[in-house]
């Protein structure tokens, strides 16, 4: 029997972030894993801070080392490795004469709306990002939309971070006020991975806020495995529905996590269950750290193959990676070598 944390319904989502793990010896304790047997790895919280709220780690199985949430967040020796071909900045953003703000696509702007998470997970490709020199307060939001403002070609607005999320609700809704009265500006892209780590976060102010704006509202949600979906988080995703978003979902192709057809394709049925569209799944970004969890293109592709007999086209997510410097993610090649 697969023995399970329990979750308090009744915290609001600041109390939950108030209250994340954020000593590997708190977490093992919490999953009954011994701790003596992690004590080389416990070394690389140094490296990157652990950071999990309680509901996410209500989500895995106590006794198992292995259970694929808790390989995303656990701190790992092999993090120390120096590992040729990956980099502080693996999408050359941190050289940008626009701090908080990338163009790097003609027609969307991202911006990092807020610094902070609600979870580190150890893949990250900003897990080395200079926050402290992107920050954006409301002064600096105002520059921005000063900026988007005069650039006509700009009708997508992406808010990512660390997590917008994080952000509270009033003060997103006067962003998105702001967006509003600009003309040029027809969709609101929200990148978080708060509502399957919190799932308290998708509240009635902000679900009411998105329901009746001007704009269209995509959510992308960032799942990794379809343990990570529970009826809690099922439950936040009906509230979006109810007000109206788009919701799709982009995944990373971790080893050991979900680098088999059974977890993918049980990933995209579960989505699709709760009403979120597999929209990407991402190469690792070769992020310094990170290297034991990347997957082979030649994996990959062989991945994807399985998965296009085993789903429908439209539950089968577009296989990708970031190139710094390009202007779009870049597709790849599904072709098998001989």
């Amino acid at each position: 029997m697969i023995q399970r944390i329990e979750v308090n319904l009744h915290k609001n989502w600041q109390k939950e972030l108030a209250e994340v793990v954020t000593r590997p010896e708190e977490l093992l304790s919490l999953l009954e894993l011994p701790e003596a047997d992690f004590l080389p790895d416990n070394e690389a919280r140094s490296l990157f801070n652990l950071r999990v709220p309680r509901p996410f780690i209500a989500k895995m199985k106590k006794g198992d080392p292995r259970d694929p949430l808790l390989l995303q967040v656990l701190p790992r020796r092999q993090e120390f490795n120096q590992v040729p071909g990956y980099s502080t900045d693996p999408l050359s953003e941190q050289d940008n004469t626009q701090p908080g703000l990338l163009h790097k696509y003609r027609s969307r702007v991202l911006l990092v709306f807020k610094s902070a998470c609600a979870i580190n997970c150890r893949y990250c490709f900003r897990r080395h990002f200079p926050y402290a020199d992107n920050q954006l307060n409301r002064a600096a939001l105002e520059e921005k939309l000063a900026y988007i403002a005069a650039h006509n070609e700009v009708n997508e607005v992406i808010l990512s971070g660390g997590d917008p999320l994080m952000a509270k609700d009033e003060h997103i809704a006067w962003f998105i006020a702001q967006l509003e009265a600009l003309p040029n500006i027809k969709r609101l892209r929200i990148h978080s991975r708060l509502p399957v780590t919190i799932p308290v976060r998708i509240t009635e102010t902000l679900c009411d806020t998105l329901a009746n704006t001007r704009l269209q509202v995509v959510f992308v949600h960032h799942i990794n495995h379809g343990n990570e979906i529970d009826e809690h988080f099922a439950n936040a995703c009906a509230r979006l529905k109810a007000a109206g978003v788009t919701q799709l979902n982009q995944a990373v192709l971790l080893k050991e996590v979900n680098d088999n057809t059974d977890a993918q394709v049980a990933l995209s049925e579960r989505l699709f269950e709760i009403g979120i569209l597999p929209y990407y799944l991402h190469q690792l970004d070769k992020v310094q750290g990170a290297a034991h969890f990347e997957v082979s293109d030649a994996e990959a592709k062989a991945l994807m193959a399985q998965m296009l007999s085993a789903l429908p086209g439209f539950l089968v997510p577009k296989l990708v990676r970031e190139i710094g410097g390009e202007h779009s993610k870049t597709p790849i090649d599904l072709h098998l070598e001989p």
